[in-house]
C-alpha cells in the first residue's frame, strides 16, 4: 500500500493507544453510502420512468405534462423518506400512472445497465486504507448482491481492503431497504466472526438508513450514521444512533483517533468530525 494513501493524522497515531477500534478488531459496514455514492443511479431510474410512462399514456392517446423533479429535488425526498407514491404525485402522475411508474422503478434501478452510474465516495479509498493500515477487519453487510459489490471494489482497486462481504441474493433487496433482511445479515455476518475466532466486544456497525441503524441495535452494537447517502441528519437522528458523522473518512478518523476512557463505549449524541 503506498504511503501517499494513508493520511497524516494516521501516521501519528500510535497502535497501543485506547483509541475507540484498536488493532485486530472488525468493522461491519454497509456499501451503498458510505462506499457508493447511488444518488446519479437513482435520479436516472426516476428519470427513466417517468418518461417511460409519459411514452405509454402517449400510445394510448393520452398527453401527459409531468414535472420532472431536479437532482437537488427528487434526492432530498428520498433523504428524508418521501414514499416513492409522494414522489410520483409531486411529478404530476395520477394514481394510475403512478402504479406504471413504479413498476418501471423497480424493473430499472438494479439493472446492471446502470450501476456504471454508481460513484466512488469522497474520502472512501482513504477511509478504507486507513482502517487496513490499522490492523482493523473491515466487513461489508449489505441488501447488494456480493457479485455486484466485488465488481465495483474491483474497479475502483478496493477488494483488497475489505476482507468479507456479505451480500443478498436476491437483485431486489437493496431498493426496499427492509429493516429486517438487514438485521438477518449482520447477526449472520457477526456469527460468522465468532465461528472464525474473531471478537466483536469492540466492533461497530456503520451505515446510511435506519436498517443499518436498527440492525446494529438489534445485535448489541453501537453505530455510526452516515449523512452522505441516502438519508438525512435529521431523519437519521430519530434513529438514536450511536454517533453521527457526514462520510466513511470522517468516521474513521473518530474511531481511531477518539480515545476511550471507559470498559463500555460511551454514547455520544452527535460528534460532527471534518475532513
Amino acid at each position: 500500500m503506498r504511503n501517499s494513501v494513508i493520511p497524516e493524522w494516521l501516521r501519528t497515531v500510535k497502535m497501543s493507544d485506547g483509541s475507540l477500534m484498536q488493532q485486530g478488531a472488525t468493522l461491519f459496514c454497509d456499501f451503498d453510502g458510505p462506499i457508493a455514492d447511488v444518488s446519479d443511479r437513482y435520479y436516472t431510474t426516476y428519470t427513466s420512468a417517468l418518461a417511460s410512462t409519459q411514452a405509454d399514456c402517449a400510445a394510448n392517446g393520452i398527453s401527459l405534462a409531468i414535472r420532472r423533479l431536479t437532482k437537488s429535488q427528487f434526492w432530498r425526498m428520498k433523504q428524508n423518506r418521501v414514499p416513492d407514491t409522494a414522489i410520483a404525485d409531486c411529478s404530476g402522475l395520477s394514481a394510475t400512472e403512478t402504479r406504471n411508474f413504479l413498476g418501471r422503478v423497480d424493473e430499472l434501478v438494479n439493472q446492471p445497465t446502470l450501476l456504471h452510474k454508481d460513484r466512488l465516495q469522497t474520502g472512501a479509498k482513504t477511509a478504507l486504507a486507513a482502517l487496513n493500515q490499522r490492523g482493523i477487519e473491515v466487513v461489508i453487510v449489505t441488501l447488494r448482491q456480493a457479485s455486484q459489490v466485488q465488481n465495483f471494489l474491483h474497479e475502483h482497486g478496493l477488494l483488497s481492503m475489505v476482507q468479507r462481504i456479505y451480500g443478498a441474493q436476491d437483485t431486489d433487496c437493496a431498493y426496499p431497504n427492509r429493516v429486517e433482511h438487514k438485521v438477518v445479515q449482520l447477526r449472520a455476518a457477526i456469527a460468522e466472526q465468532h465461528r472464525l475466532g474473531r471478537s466483536t466486544e469492540t466492533s461497530w456497525m456503520i451505515g446510511d438508513t435506519e436498517a443499518d441503524i436498527c440492525a446494529g441495535q438489534a445485535a448489541g452494537l453501537p453505530t455510526i450514521a452516515l449523512t452522505c447517502g441516502i438519508r438525512s441528519a435529521d431523519y437519521l437522528k430519530g434513529f438514536n444512533p450511536t454517533c453521527l458523522h457526514r462520510d466513511l473518512y470522517s468516521a474513521t478518523k473518530f474511531l481511531v483517533t477518539r480515545q476511550s476512557s471507559q470498559s463500555e463505549t460511551p454514547r455520544f449524541p452527535v460528534y460532527a468530525g471534518s475532513l
